[in-house]
């Protein structure tokens, strides 16, 4: 091999040395922002209604790359002992041993395992939910709002909503089967704030 062919071949891998990691961190890393984000659920009460109720993220971490979905993922805690039916004894009631349970487990624990893409906008994130100490894969389809700044500037926001549906009884929480449906319809409205920001507080 010739001095310059040695040296193209040595540029070469320096190049390729510089780009790959380029495109293994392409995805931009978020943190949730635990006041914006908001988990509502909904479960029938005897056939009479489908009350509506409140849980709260306590952490959680995004990586997301807009161009290859493939490269992204996310894990979140949710804090069971934040439930919220309205009434301060009803959460009481749901949060005891014969439901929740949410002394004995007061974090449910979502991590994402792929996600898939439909369209330029909707995608399904495929994971495993762990509640009540009870671990099943779970789909979860999703729509992309936005990704861009706040309106002050001051961070830079991706924001998801998106639904699923689980079992209950697969979890384990078969209390009051005659009472209580077993299929809970859940819908997340999620804001991720990309960790380069400057502040940590965001602004409406």
């Amino acid at each position: 091999m010739t001095k310059s062919r040695l040296a193209c071949s040595l540029l070469t891998v320096c190049l390729s040395s510089l780009w790959l990691p380029s495109a293994v961190l392409a995805a931009d890393s978020y943190r949730y922002d635990t006041v914006h984000s908001q988990i509502v659920f909904s479960i029938d009460h005897d056939g009479f209604s489908r009350p509506l109720g409140r849980l709260h993220i306590a952490q959680g971490s995004l990586r997301f790359d807009p161009n290859d979905w493939t490269q992204s993922s996310t894990e979140l805690d949710i804090d069971m002992r934040s439930l919220d039916l309205g009434d301060a004894a009803w959460n009481e009631a749901v949060c005891k041993p014969s439901l929740l349970d949410c002394k004995t487990y007061p974090t449910a624990h979502f991590s994402s395992a792929s996600v898939e893409r439909k369209d330029d906008t909707h995608g399904v994130l495929h994971g495993t939910l762990l509640l009540h100490g009870v671990s099943r894969p779970i789909d979860i389809p999703f729509r992309i709002n936005r990704v861009g700044k706040t309106i002050y500037g001051m961070h830079t926001i991706a924001g998801f909503s998106a639904t699923a549906t689980l079992d209950r009884t697969a979890f384990g929480i078969s209390g009051f089967p005659n009472a209580i449906g077993h299929d809970v319809a859940i819908w997340l409205e999620l804001e991720g704030i990309r960790d380069n920001s400057t502040n940590d507080k965001e602004h409406p």
